[in-house]
């Protein structure tokens, strides 16, 4: 029989994988591995925020999300510097300005490792309360804006064109990914969130001819990461959070091998997604 923590454990990582999966194939659809990156990162801050403060870690972890989201889309929009440089310079001084904020707080003991790699196995009944509850309202809401963040990822001239608000379904994207993120952070980390948002999407295109049963698939491939790294870590005495990236890493290097089926391409070339 497994341990209650254990079980715990594989129910939080299976709602992390529900809710990264489907929101992880927009991430990689509309190249935004690196804005993720800054995100992530910047939850960080949000804990020594959270903590400075007192107030409840995941909702300043969504608050200093959504802030850094904020000024990174007004500053791509006004700067004249390259996206992938504001992403840098902020995905990095976030990170770097967390560990700084944290270290000045001498009187509060914070577990690094777990805060940059998660502590899944210590994962509470409310952990999973808010992690499932949370990822119910990301899921319905990101079901409600598919088909216009679809139309807006594959080409935003014509969506607008079509009388949609791609602005406004790139706002809604970006504060689903912030909530992602806030939710997640105690489960797999600052540093790891990004892989389950990318890893199990970019396999499961690879497998997958529309972007529904890629969302679908993404989520599956989630799941069986999860599952597959918690009982290797178990099994090999290895940190749980870093585990389950590997067992998804694995299962990329697997899609991508000869014996998988190719996508078809369509008359221009391209893949259909």
């Amino acid at each position: 029989m497994l341990d209650d923590f254990f079980v715990r454990a594989l129910l939080a990582g299976i709602g992390v994988a529900l809710i990264t999966g489907p929101l992880g194939c927009f991430v990689v659809w509309r190249r935004m591995a690196y804005f993720g990156d800054s995100l992530s990162h910047a939850a960080l801050l949000g804990v020594a925020m959270g903590i400075l403060f007192e107030i409840n870690l995941t909702v300043a972890v969504l608050a200093v999300c959504i802030l850094v989201s904020g000024i990174l889309l007004f500053l791509q929009r006004r700067s004249n510097i390259s996206s992938d440089a504001l992403l840098g310079i902020f995905s990095h001084g976030a990170l770097a300005l967390g560990l700084v904020s944290l270290a000045m707080m001498a009187w509060v003991r914070m577990d690094l490792m777990a805060l940059l790699f998660g502590d899944i196995l210590a994962v509470s009944k409310t952990n999973l309360a808010v992690t499932y509850g949370g990822g119910i309202v990301i899921l319905a809401v990101l079901a409600s804006i598919w088909r216009p963040l679809f139309a807006a990822t594959v080409s935003p001239d014509l969506a607008a064109a079509e009388g949609q608000n791609p602005q406004r379904v790139n706002i809604i994207f970006t504060l689903l990914t912030a909530a992602v993120i806030a939710l997640s952070v105690k489960i797999v980390g600052v540093l790891l969130i990004t892989a389950m948002l990318i890893i199990p999407a970019a396999t499961a295109r690879r497998l997958t001819r529309t972007p529904e049963t890629m969302a679908i698939a993404a989520a599956i491939i989630g799941i069986i990461s999860v599952t597959a790294g918690l009982f290797g870590s178990l099994e090999l005495d290895t940190p749980s959070g870093p585990t389950i990236v590997v067992a998804a890493v694995v299962l990329f290097a697997l899609s991508q091998t000869p014996l998988v089926h190719k996508q078809k391409p369509n008359r221009s070339g391209q893949k259909e997604y």
